[in-house]
Formats: structure tokens, C-alpha cells, sequence
């Protein structure tokens, strides 16, 4: 009775979409193995799930399944629990001394969703303003990237990259917004394909009315090429 009633309470944490930790949770021993020993084990527990569900996997579409389905999970949409992988964000002193609003929007988001391994999809915008120095726009993708390669929830996905742009800037000032779907939502569930998820992190003077009004003006422009 006791393990039916855990079940039972992980199930609904995963429909409550509720987040445990701002930081991803990982064992201690998260590392232990390389990532061909990982894909070694992951390809056999693929194959053993596949067979479970009654498949055929000495069909030729089916045969490599496994193979793939690890190696995208170590080297690709998991990625970036690797923290080998993690972007490095150099920094530049600001020469030309801009100090207005840096806004990155319409970053594209792909990660998965940790309680259903399904995917989230949807777009980041991000804004800093300078204490001295600079980062390289493209770096801000690449953040968003890294911490999007891994189970997440969105909640805690908008706080690190909140977190790791403070850390690399040296200032509090950043603003970060994601708008994504959920597929454990759209496709499954409820079934609702219409709706997306937004969530927000203001640090410094984003949490003051007037900037964090500006920056979210910003992310309303249609930018067209």
C-alpha cells in the first residue's frame, strides 16, 4: 500500500508540474561513467523497454533504435547535464560604454520536460544592463542551450540562466522570459495543443516597474526580415 500511494504522489507532482530544486539534481556520482559507458547501458535498457512494449526489434527499421535512442540522450537533448559542455562565456570590457538595455529575444528553446521526458519547445528572452562589461550575443544562446539539454522544468530553467548571466556578468541586473509548450501537456494529459507556459526572472533593476515594463515592451517588437 505504502509504494501504490508514492506512486500516487510522484504522478500528481508531475501533473502539478511542480520543480523540487533551482539547481538540476544530480547524484554525486553523476560522472563516474563516460559518456560510452552510459550509452553501453542506456541502448540495452532502450532495447529491453522496446521488446516490453512487444516490438519486433529484428526489423530493420526498428534494429537501431536503441543504438540512437542513447546516443541521443548522452551527446544531444541531455548534453547539457555535462558540465564539459558548458558554454565559456567570455566577457569584454563595454569600450563604447552602452548603458541602456541589451535585449536578446526570440531564442529557441528545445529541452525536455523530467517528468515525462517529452518535450518543451518555445522561445527565451534575455536582457542585461552593463556593470563595465559585456558578453558575446551569441553566448547568451549558447547558455540558454546548455541548460536546456536536460530534464528540466521551466521554472528552473529561467532561474539558471537568470543565475549563470549574473555570475558571468558580475551584476544583478538581468531579466529573463520563456514562452514554450509542453508536450506532456499538449500531447498527452489534457490534450490541450493551444496552450503555452510562460515564466519569468527579474534580478536588480528588472524587478523595478518602469525597466522590467521596458524590457518586456522590447520583447512584444515583430522583428522581420
Amino acid at each position: 500500500m505504502k509504494i501504490e500511494k508514492n506512486i500516487e504522489e510522484f504522478e500528481s507532482l508531475g501533473d502539478d508540474h511542480i520543480g523540487t530544486s533551482s539547481n538540476t539534481p544530480l547524484r554525486n556520482d553523476a560522472f563516474r561513467l563516460s559518456s560510452e559507458e552510459k550509452i553501453d547501458i542506456i541502448k540495452d535498457d532502450v532495447r529491453h523497454i522496446m521488446e516490453t512494449l512487444g516490438l519486433d526489434l529484428t526489423d530493420d527499421s526498428l534494429n537501431g533504435t536503441p543504438n540512437r535512442v542513447a546516443k541521443m540522450f548522452v551527446k544531444e537533448i541531455f548534453g547539457g547535464l555535462d558540465p564539459k559542455k558548458k558554454p565559456n562565456a567570455s566577457t569584454f570590457e563595454n569600450k563604447y560604454k552602452y548603458g541602456e538595455m541589451l535585449v536578446e529575444k526570440n531564442i529557441t528553446v528545445y529541452s525536455t520536460c523530467e517528468h515525462h521526458l517529452l518535450p518543451i519547445v518555445g522561445k527565451a528572452h534575455i536582457a542585461y544592463i552593463s556593470n563595465g562589461t559585456v558578453v558575446g550575443l551569441s553566448k547568451m544562446n549558447r547558455i540558454v542551450d546548455y541548460f536546456a539539454k536536460r530534464p528540466q522544468v521551466q521554472e528552473r530553467l529561467t532561474i539558471q540562466v537568470v543565475k549563470e548571466l549574473q555570475d558571468v556578468l558580475n551584476t544583478k541586473d538581468v531579466a529573463c522570459v520563456i514562452d514554450a509548450k509542453h508536450l506532456c501537456v499538449n500531447s498527452r494529459g489534457i490534450r490541450d495543443i493551444e496552450s503555452s507556459t510562460v515564466t519569468s526572472e527579474f534580478g536588480g533593476k528588472f524587478k523595478e516597474e518602469a525597466t522590467r515594463r521596458e524590457f518586456l515592451d522590447y520583447i512584444k517588437l515583430d522583428t522581420k526580415f
